[in-house]
């Protein structure tokens, strides 16, 4: 395994069936050259896009948003945080979906419990 920093892959080649090579440019210098691969990750950076959240969310120093610990809460009720906006360590897609699921089951019971609130409340009337 080889990590090349500063590095953006151009194209993707193969032989129709499976990945051979790829090309490569250095972002720095602007140079091109091509890489005999069998594989393939690609990383696309390590900066949430939250930054038009801060003025309303905690985030921590890095720009993650801060959830309750093993939910999807954030300090607003009715917002809720999924993958790669508060998951620092794994931010990947299978974790995305995941704690997407999470959001999705945290926002069910919110508003439910917001129907049964409106209820109770319809009901002292």
């Amino acid at each position: 395994i080889t990590v090349l920093w500063n590095t953006h892959v151009t194209e993707a080649k193969g032989n129709g069936k499976v990945l051979t090579h790829v090309e490569l440019k250095d972002a720095k210098t602007g140079e091109t050259r091509d890489l005999e691969v069998s594989g393939l990750f690609y990383a696309i950076g390590h900066t949430p896009n939250t930054a038009f959240l801060a003025s309303q969310l905690d985030t921590d120093e890095t720009g993650y948003l801060l959830v309750t610990p093993g939910t999807s809460l954030t300090k607003i009720k009715g917002v809720f945080a999924a993958g790669d906006v508060h998951d620092k360590r794994y931010r990947q897609a299978i974790t995305a979906a995941g704690s997407g699921c999470m959001a999705a089951l945290d926002a069910e019971k919110y508003l439910e419990d917001l129907e049964a609130q409106a209820h109770e409340n319809a009901s002292k009337l």
